[in-house]
């Protein structure tokens, strides 16, 4: 089974990480540091940037592949998968702000990504509960009911 949504919203999560851990790279050939944070202010918030995604992004890909073999491919979870790269990516932007960010990209990618994965994971624990589908008969069980009725 192809899961659509769910390799298209990893992919493009493993090029916003590409994207994340060079520009983590870039400032460490700008400031020299090798190793650490060098306590380097720019630097700590570009590798904090990094790692909140990678803290976070796990969780999102697993509730939104396991939504989709549950529901199979959904308009709103498209929708719900393009928002987190957005805010993530807004995020990432946000942690080169001078703080207080005018624009606010951090708090729209905090805010954005909390209520994302809120919503995915009280979703996740409802849904076995709301689409509970009939039984479905086997090829074999078909044949073996049928074979018994018509040896009555």
């Amino acid at each position: 089974m192809i899961l659509p949504i769910t390799l298209t919203i990893a992919g493009a999560a493993a090029l916003l990480n590409i994207w994340l851990a060079r520009r983590v790279g870039q400032m460490r050939l700008t400031h020299k540091v090798s190793i650490g944070d060098g306590g380097n202010e720019a630097l700590i918030a570009r590798m904090r940037a990094q790692a909140n995604f990678i803290e976070y992004t796990p969780f999102v890909l697993i509730l939104i592949g396991l939504i989709e073999l549950a529901e199979g491919s959904q308009l709103w979870l498209w929708i719900v998968g393009m928002a987190y790269i957005l805010v993530r990516i807004a995020h990432g932007f946000g942690m080169d702000r001078p703080r207080p960010d005018p624009l606010k990209l951090r708090t729209i990618g905090i805010i954005g990504t909390a209520l994302i994965l809120f919503g995915l994971a009280i979703y996740a624990i409802i849904l076995p509960y709301i689409h509970r589908e009939p039984a479905r008969v086997t090829y074999a069980e078909k044949s073996s009911v049928s074979l018994g009725a018509k040896l009555s």
